[in-house]
């Protein structure tokens, strides 16, 4: 900036930005094709959206004019009877990001280190230098399971205070054995398990161990197989002896009252949201299956609701691009380890079938 008296941090005036996905609307003026006739499938949302349930309370909704309870006390509840754990280990955020926010504010101080595994979720590497961490990048294997002496030798190196995991992991989509994650817990740092998509896998949360394990944390969110993304609600389960540090930094009136009444609604409709997660592990399935048979395309296993794929026969660019004009958005990447791949979310069983067919004619 020109302005000597404007001075904000060197460090962040430096820093690129993060590129996130758009809304529809903002796709479909930039392609020119009706929002109507684009197919999303680009940001791991749910094809299907919320509740009925969800729809109703909305249409109903009272108070908007009042704070709502800055504890989320009756959420807390219904996740506490979701989860099977007490309510006094779950905090809410809007979205699993915030809680992301929150836990590097409850630990790093300027110098501390945190160690990433990319390819993964690219929110843990951006948020951590905004709160002065240094990002010690742990990258994984080809098949993107974890280095596990190279994570150990990290933390002893670098003294590390958190460890981000994500499983299943995004963009790949593959689950950390339990055993794994087991064994990094001698370790002495603090292991955050992103379980953003984990309704999608096949296994159990590692949200019960938290009660066994003091430098346990796991991140859950309804984002994905609630269907609510645009409302921006998750929750975390902490140890105990952290709960009463997080308070103290929570924004107070952090869940707005429309989220905090959608994941009420959608949490007394479980069964419900667990078909549309059944029926879109189907698809996923059949994406897979169709992948594989097609020359371009290598796709990876997945047990979340998305197909990493590696693209051969031309560029992952010009792939996106080709589905894009056909009015499809699926997620590109560019950066190591990715740079030949795309990641296809799983669409309903019609949006499947037009990008198969999409798909037969690249």
């Amino acid at each position: 900036m020109a302005n000597e008296k404007v001075r904000i941090r060197r460090d962040i005036a430096s820093m690129s930005a993060y590129t996130p996905t758009t809304s529809l609307d903002v796709f479909a003026e930039r392609l020119g094709i009706a929002a109507a006739d684009l197919i999303k499938l680009d940001a791991n949302e749910n094809p299907f959206g919320p509740s009925p349930r969800v729809m109703d309370a909305l249409a109903r909704l009272p108070n908007m004019q009042v704070y709502p309870d800055p504890e989320s006390g009756r959420l807390r509840e219904l996740l506490a009877e979701y989860t099977s754990l007490p309510a006094e280990l779950i905090l809410c955020g809007a979205g699993a990001d915030e809680l992301i926010e929150l836990v590097l504010q409850l630990f790093i101080e300027p110098g501390d280190a945190i160690i990433n595994t990319p390819p993964t979720f690219a929110m843990y590497s951006f948020n951590a230098p905004i709160y002065h961490a240094e990002v010690v990048d742990v990258y994984r294997r080809a098949d993107f399971s974890l280095d596990l002496s190279a994570i150990q030798e990290a933390v002893a190196r670098r003294k590390a205070k958190l460890v981000f995991l994500c499983s299943p992991n995004n963009p790949s989509g593959d689950v950390i054995a339990p055993a794994d994650i087991k064994a990094l817990l001698d370790l002495p740092a603090t292991f955050v398990v992103d379980e953003a998509y984990v309704e999608f896998a096949q296994g159990e949360s590692l949200a019960p161990w938290v009660a066994e394990f003091p430098n346990l944390i796991v991140l859950r969110t309804l984002s994905k197989w609630a269907g609510l993304a645009g409302l921006r609600i998750g929750y975390g389960v902490f140890p105990r002896a952290l709960m009463p540090h997080l308070w103290k930094i929570k924004q107070p009136y952090n869940i707005n009252v429309a989220a905090d009444v959608a994941a009420q609604a959608s949490l007394t409709d479980v069964g419900y949201l667990l078909e549309r997660v059944r029926q879109l592990v189907e698809q996923r399935k059949r994406m897979e299956a169709a992948f594989a048979e097609l020359p371009c395309l290598s796709p990876y296993p997945s047990q979340a609701n998305f197909v990493l794929n590696r693209v051969s026969g031309m560029s992952a660019e010009d792939f996106r691009d080709r589905l894009a004009r056909a009015g499809i958005i699926v997620r590109y990447y560019n950066k190591p380890r990715l740079f030949d791949h795309i990641r296809i979310s799983a669409g309903t069983s019609d949006q499947v079938d037009r990008l198969l067919e999409t798909l037969r004619t690249l």
